[in-house]
């Protein structure tokens, strides 16, 4: 199979990053549990208490900063620096691990925590440190700067793009995703119509794993590790 894939086009989630510590969406004990989802990931939360809004992802800003990108991240970009076709992270993870891994074929479909976005001017600015004292936008200088984060009810980020690098593909491969989230659940589906070859590799089985043509369970740090070396050798 490997010699017939020239175009590839990885979807990941959570499941990356939680060898890194960071908790995964939801988790029991995970970084959810505190707070219900519509106080903190909807447009609706965010107007109605935005003090808990901003305070809630000061605190998400600052952990991802301690947090280092482990095997599995490491692996992909060693992937991406040396795969010669085309090649497409698409991160539902809003950390920026992927990028100090050294990867720069990388999407950010759900937003990125390293980013503010000012709903004055649509600008869209590098920003590690915290919103809740309303700090000016460095574009516009409106005090009206938010998360660069996609909450539910809000459409992901370039989808377009997404979809124009699937038609393009000859592998679509999971990685550490739920299968839960929409529309990203939706791309094994999507991959599967065209007639590409789909990999999961994932901790446990996910929602839509029947959908694939394989899976390799395990730690992401030795499941994309294991797939990287074969897919380079």
């Amino acid at each position: 199979m490997k010699s017939e894939i020239h175009n590839i086009v990885i979807l990941t989630g959570a499941g990356v990053s939680a060898e890194s510590g960071i908790d995964t969406f939801r988790s029991e004990g995970g970084l959810w549990e505190q707070h219900r989802i519509e106080d903190v990931a909807t447009p609706e939360g965010f107007s109605r208490d935005p003090d808990l809004v901003l305070r809630f992802y000061d605190m998400r800003r600052a952990a991802i900063q301690t947090k280092r990108p482990n095997p599995a991240h490491q692996a992909l970009a060693r992937l991406d620096a040396e795969w010669p076709g085309e090649l497409l992270i698409v991160t539902q993870n809003v950390d920026d691990l992927h990028e100090r891994a050294g990867a720069s074929r990388v999407l950010h479909m759900h937003g990125e925590h390293l980013n503010a976005w000012c709903i004055a001017c649509d600008t869209r600015s590098p920003w590690t440190k915290s919103l809740i004292e309303r700090p000016p936008c460095p574009a516009c200088n409106a005090r009206a700067l938010r998360p660069d984060v996609v909450w539910f009810g809000e459409m992901p980020y370039r989808m377009d793009e997404i979809y124009a690098a699937m038609a393009r593909a000859d592998l679509f491969v999971s990685i550490g995703t739920s299968g839960a989230v929409y529309p990203a659940a939706g791309l094994v589906r999507n991959a599967r119509e065209i007639g590409i070859q789909t990999l999961e590799l994932n901790l446990e089985r996910s929602q839509g794993s029947q959908w694939f043509h394989a899976t390799r369970l395990g730690p992401a740090s030795e499941v994309v590790t294991g797939w990287v070396e074969e897919m380079l050798s």
